[in-house]
Formats: structure tokens, C-alpha cells, sequence
């Protein structure tokens, strides 16, 4: 029961990524997505990250040695799940006796367990809530971990990195004949992304093209509402039909493929259904570079083959053959 809580929570912050409704200000204080505000006197050295994603971050930014534990969800980097494990579950006392100086979480966490928050804060610990839902939010969370960390050189190198190979990417794509996509969020609530999310700026990177661009949030979220008749009317136009694979996901080609109406979608007639891992479309690191290249290799694999390759390790973030 408690896994399936965990599991059903882990959907739920999937989603809870919203317009940025935090900052870094020109004096480097931080403001975090509750109002508190953060004045960084001195790097943090002792992190316990309850998001994969900060986690992740925190490693490529060349901050892993600060960081005192993670969460239950992680996947990467590897050296990552050699750290102590920590969850919102937990008894403040676990977390206490870490001694860390900072805990970073999201909003969902945040809300959801105000009284370990509390406790934190009360014995002296910095809590820190964030999660950004668009590209350019994301650029400024890496500059508010870097800032946490004391390192805000690394935060400029990552994001110059990063917007050198989105530019070689959409110079990759140029060109080639558009691919009409559905790109799924979650499919039994028939559900996509909406037009200004990380896994629609993945997709239009790597030469596809929404055909849901007329989706609107749910509750001010990344996730949109389509449903399966609104579906139904891009039958005809969708080449490709892409889902998400994850937590908040559990589905299969072949399950897409069942559903009941989908079989007039040309993509599901002509076997053009993929999933995508959700970590790389819809996690805000680096990764979605790595989301893009397999995106692109899906839709133009010839003009992809090999130069998506080369773009990735270029970037040094990962090891490519």
C-alpha cells in the first residue's frame, strides 16, 4: 500500500510544475516557489536532494560531493544511488541525525508534508522548493542550484552547453519534411503536454510538429487535457504517435495500439506508435538533450543517424560510443 501511495504522489509531482514563481534576484538572493527567501552566505555542503532532478543537476554542475543523501526515485547518474536514501515519509529525526544544511524538495513535497518542512527549518535547516515547467525556468534553476552550491561558473557553462546543442539540433532538423505528432502525457486520462512544456520544446527540437498546439493546461500545470474525440479529429494528420513512459505513464505500444477508436489513426495503421522514457522529455536537466536525439532519430532517422551522435558528445554530459 505504501509503494502504491508513493507511486500515486510520484504522479502527482510529475505534474505540479508550473510557470515560474520563483527567482534568483540581482543581489543573489533566492526566492523559492513557497516565498522563502534565501541568502546564501556561504556554499552548502551537506545536500539532501528529495528530487531526482535536483539530484541530477547537482551532478552535473560538479556538486555530488555535497550532496548528503537522495531520493527513493533516482536513475542517474549512476554514483547517485550510492547515496544514503532519504523520503518525505521519513521521521524528521532520520534527516536530523544526516546533519544536513540544506534539503531540497518541490512543491508537491513542500505542500504535502508542511510538518517535516517545519521540523527542518525549526532545527535550523534550509529548505529550498523548486521545480521549473518551461526551458527558460529551467536555466534559472540551474543558476539558483549552482548559487546554492557556490558554484554559478559551472550553472553559465551548463546553460552555453546546453543552448549550443539545442542550435545544432534545430540545425539538424532544418529542412526535413515535417512529422506530425500526438505526443501523450498519460494515456488513460488522454492527456498531452501543453505547447509551452519541456516535452513539446523536445519534440519541435528534434523537427516535429504538435498537432495538439491548441491543448490548455490542467490547474495551471504542464499537463493538458485533449481527450480521445479531439484525438480522433487529427486521425488523418498524426504521423507519429509518441507517449511518455514513467510513473505518472505505465503504457505500451500495444496498448496504445488497443484502445478502442485509435485503430483509424494513421500512425497506429502504419505501426508508428513510440514511448519515450518520461526522465528524458520531461525532467528538467540536461537530458532532454538526450530526450531530443531519440526523438529525432524516431522522426528522421537518416538525417539524425550518427550527427545526433556527435552533438551529444560534444556537450561532455555523456558518455556516447
Amino acid at each position: 500500500m505504501r509503494l502504491l501511495i508513493s507511486l500515486l504522489l510520484s504522479a502527482l509531482l510529475a505534474l505540479s510544475a508550473q510557470a515560474a514563481d520563483f527567482s534568483l534576484q540581482a543581489d543573489g538572493t533566492i526566492v523559492d516557489q513557497a516565498g522563502r527567501r534565501i541568502v546564501v552566505e556561504k556554499p552548502f555542503k551537506r545536500i539532501i536532494s528529495l528530487y531526482a532532478a535536483h539530484t541530477e543537476n547537482l551532478y552535473t554542475l560538479g556538486l555530488g560531493d555535497a550532496l548528503a543523501g537522495v531520493s527513493t526515485h533516482e536513475d542517474y547518474p549512476p554514483q547517485a544511488l550510492r547515496k544514503p536514501v532519504f523520503s518525505y515519509h521519513d521521521d524528521a529525526e532520520k534527516f536530523l541525525a544526516a546533519a544536513p544544511d540544506l534539503v531540497l524538495v518541490r512543491p508537491m513535497i513542500d505542500r504535502g508534508y508542511p510538518g517535516l518542512m517545519r521540523r527542518l527549518e525549526d532545527s535550523g535547516i534550509t529548505v529550498v522548493s523548486l521545480q521549473p515547467g518551461t526551458v527558460p525556468d529551467m536555466k534559472v534553476y540551474w543558476r539558483i542550484l549552482a548559487r546554492l552550491g557556490g558554484r554559478p561558473d559551472a550553472a553559465e557553462k551548463m546553460i552555453k552547453t546546453f543552448e549550443r546543442a539545442v542550435a545544432d539540433f534545430k540545425a539538424l532538423s532544418e529542412g526535413v519534411p515535417p512529422k506530425r505528432v500526438y505526443f501523450e502525457a498519460i494515456h488513460n486520462k488522454m492527456k498531452t503536454f501543453t505547447p509551452t512544456s519541456m516535452a513539446i520544446f523536445v519534440l519541435e527540437t528534434a523537427g516535429g510538429v504538435n498537432v495538439a498546439a491548441d491543448a490548455r493546461a490542467v490547474h495551471g500545470t504542464n499537463i493538458a487535457a485533449y481527450g480521445k474525440e479531439r484525438i480522433l479529429a487529427h486521425a488523418d494528420e498524426i504521423d507519429v504517435y509518441l507517449s511518455q513512459e514513467g510513473p505518472m505513464n505505465r503504457v505500451s505500444v500495444d496498448r496504445i495500439a488497443r484502445e478502442p477508436g485509435f485503430s483509424v489513426i494513421r500512425a497506429v495503421k502504419e505501426g508508428r506508435v513510440f514511448i519515450v522514457a518520461e526522465s528524458i522529455v520531461s525532467r528538467p536537466t540536461p537530458r532532454l538533450l538526450l530526450g531530443i536525439n531519440r526523438i529525432g532519430g524516431i522522426l528522421h532517422p537518416r538525417r539524425f543517424a550518427g550527427r545526433g551522435a556527435r552533438i551529444l558528445k560534444r556537450t561532455g554530459f555523456f558518455e556516447v560510443p
